[in-house]
């Protein structure tokens, strides 16, 4: 009697053994489960840190293109703008050519006009003379 007594007790002691074991296993098992979730959480946190350091170069990059732009179209508008003044500066000089021509040419007709004059008074002069003499 004793002995079954002994044996059930054993029996017992196994099952709470094993339910001890069983539950353990389970227990660590959780313990993993949640150590690899929380790996997975830091890799993806690292992984949105890195595609957020991405767009912060890649907005980085884009600014520094269109500020380049607008530097190269500033360029162009201060090259623009020294052409047309070089332009305007090589048209008042015909202009003034132009000016001084036409200056000469009054001058050059004046003095045809007053050699003209004095021819026809010379000439006035020679046939009042005549006309005296005869």
């Amino acid at each position: 009697m004793e002995e079954k007594e002994e044996q059930k007790e054993e029996k017992e002691e196994q099952k709470e053994e094993k339910k001890e074991e069983k539950e353990k296993e389970e227990e660590e098992e959780e313990e993993q489960e949640e150590k690899e979730e929380e790996q997975e959480e830091k890799e993806e946190e690292q992984e949105e840190k890195e595609e957020e350091q991405e767009e912060k170069e890649e907005e980085q990059e884009e600014k520094e293109e269109e500020q380049e732009e607008k530097e190269e179209e500033q360029e162009e508008k201060e090259e623009e703008q020294i052409e047309k003044e070089e332009e305007q500066k090589e048209k008042e000089a015909e202009q003034e050519e132009k000016e001084e021509e036409q200056e000469e040419k009054e001058e050059e007709q004046k003095e045809k006009e007053a050699e003209q004059k004095e021819k026809e008074e010379e000439q006035e002069e020679k046939e009042e003379e005549q006309e005296g003499g005869k």
